[in-house]
């Protein structure tokens, strides 16, 4: 099986992991679009075309049989149009973990980090009101700008990122938020310095796992065969921190800077 994975940078490599880790017998070619990261700063128009862009390439260089959108920001904005339009290929998307969240939390009261490009669109806010209105729960949101460029740039154990991170999360911590949504890829590599402040009783959701238990089931049902073994195939459009690469997925068989043509912003 073929699987186009990609993110606006390395937090759909989070994904990738999970994949590799539940299912043998896939060649994965993940693209990090790190020449337009981030995306939760973009508008819809501009994170449509990068959507658009990468699925064709990865289609018509790579002859992927799955496309993973290990974005939630590009899910939001995208997925919808992306089904449409390439109809023959399993297409899967990535959203925050409301409903599990709402499964965990013992006090009702659920706090979701995301991009502000996907709290506002229009799948999540759908999905919120759905579930709010099913259930008896406070939801406190935190679009969290710049958390996504300190991740990429390695600054995980920086001050500043948790400074950033105190900021947003203790005031859900005084409101007896139990349960965080970690609502963007690139979020689960921060899991521990979420943990350092808020404790380590917090359930954090992240939805790695869920994608490829999809991405098993929607391969089987097609009878698309596997190989043996993995491979992973990564490919970057901008700079790229090496280091993190190899902190996230450490076996890989390729790390290539790469063009997309007709690209612009």
């Amino acid at each position: 099986m073929r699987v186009g994975v990609f993110d606006s940078g390395l937090g759909g490599l989070t994904v990738v992991d999970s994949i590799t880790k539940l299912i043998n017998g896939v060649e994965i070619f993940y693209i990090a679009d790190t020449k337009f990261s981030p995306y939760g700063e973009k508008t819809k128009e501009q994170i449509l075309k990068h959507s658009f862009d990468i699925a064709n390439h990865l289609i018509n260089e790579h002859k992927i049989d799955a496309l993973v959108v290990a974005c939630n920001t590009a899910t939001s904005a995208a997925i919808k149009e992306l089904r449409e339009n390439f109809k023959n290929l399993i297409v899967i998307g990535t959203e925050p973990g409301l409903k599990p969240a709402i499964n965990a939390t013992k006090t009702n009261k659920i706090g979701v980090l995301a991009t502000k490009a996907t709290l506002c669109g229009n799948k999540y806010q759908d999905l919120l009101t759905n579930l709010a209105s099913q259930n008896d729960i406070e939801v406190m949101q935190e679009p969290c700008l710049g958390l996504v460029k300190q991740i990429e740039d390695g600054l995980i154990e920086h001050d500043d990122t948790y400074i950033m991170l105190e900021k947003w999360l203790k005031p859900m911590k005084e409101k007896n938020v139990d349960t965080i949504v970690l609502g963007c890829t690139h979020y689960p590599l921060i899991k521990d310095l979420i943990k350092k402040i808020l404790g380590d009783e917090i359930v954090l959701i992240e939805t790695g796992h869920a994608i490829a238990n999809r991405l098993e089931d929607l391969a089987k049902k097609q009878a698309i065969q596997f190989k043996e073994n993995n491979s992973l195939h990564l490919f970057y459009t901008g700079i790229i921190n090496t280091k993190m690469v190899d902190k996230i997925v450490p076996n890989f068989d390729e790390c290539v800077k790469i063009e997309i043509k007709g690209r612009d912003e």
